[in-house]
């Protein structure tokens, strides 16, 4: 029997209490689907950063702040996701996961979706976040992987990815042209997602799909 696959968990950082933390449901959603989750430093050197990347079978590079609002978030996974990526692991981005992924690619952002891009969708949902709020039309791999045309996911984010990086690619979109899933065309698995299936798998069978999916490719490394 194959080992579960250790999973690098980027951390949360709380800069008012300069302080490193983590919501359960991301570790969860990942526990579920057979790996082992392990919540990363906010600070490492180069030899750190080279030792997880050998360690870990994947990543898992999380929500929070605004890209470019939070320079500890900023410097870790500037650092960590080219060793990630040239080491060929496995990447899930979720939310400022899909924005960092895109920025780092040289790909631009919209900054506030309600004064940019003003929309009858609300995207930025209040609670139950396990509630999902709009649908998204899905595209190329996800919609192979789901066997769907388009699925109803939830939603809390005000920036999104405006114009795509070097090598991404749309794998679905909300009614509103706002890019809700991307992945990295070339490698084995990099895909990121605006929603937060973290939130939505205990119930729903295409945010634990999801997961599965990422896992395996972490087990298959």
């Amino acid at each position: 029997m194959k080992r579960p696959p250790i999973i690098g968990v980027t951390p949360l950082w709380d800069t008012e209490r300069n302080s490193v933390w983590m919501l359960p449901d991301y570790l969860r959603g990942i526990k579920a689907a057979g790996g082992i989750p392990v919540v990363l430093p906010i600070e490492m050197s180069e030899e750190d950063a080279d030792r997880i990347v050998e360690i870990c079978d994947g990543f898992l590079f999380t929500g929070g702040q605004d890209v470019g609002s939070c320079p500890e978030r900023d410097a870790l996974e500037t650092l960590l996701f080219p060793k990630a990526l040239q080491a060929e692991k496995a990447i899930l981005g979720i939310c400022r996961g899909l924005q960092f992924i895109n920025v780092f690619q040289g790909g631009t952002l919209w900054q506030d979706l309600p004064s940019q891009h003003p929309s009858e969708i609300v995207h930025r949902q209040a609670k139950p976040y396990s509630a999902p709020t709009h649908k998204v039309a899905l595209e190329g791999a996800l919609r192979t992987l789901l066997g769907k045309d388009n699925i109803e996911v939830n939603t809390l984010h005000h920036q999104a990815a405006k114009d795509l990086g070097n090598g991404l690619k749309a794998m679905a979109v909300a009614p509103d042209g706002i890019i809700e899933a991307l992945q990295m065309e070339g490698k084995r698995f990099v895909w990121a997602i605006q929603w937060h299936p973290e939130y939505l798998f205990e119930t729903d069978p295409n945010s634990q799909i999801l997961f599965s999916h990422f896992i395996k490719h972490c087990i298959t490394h």
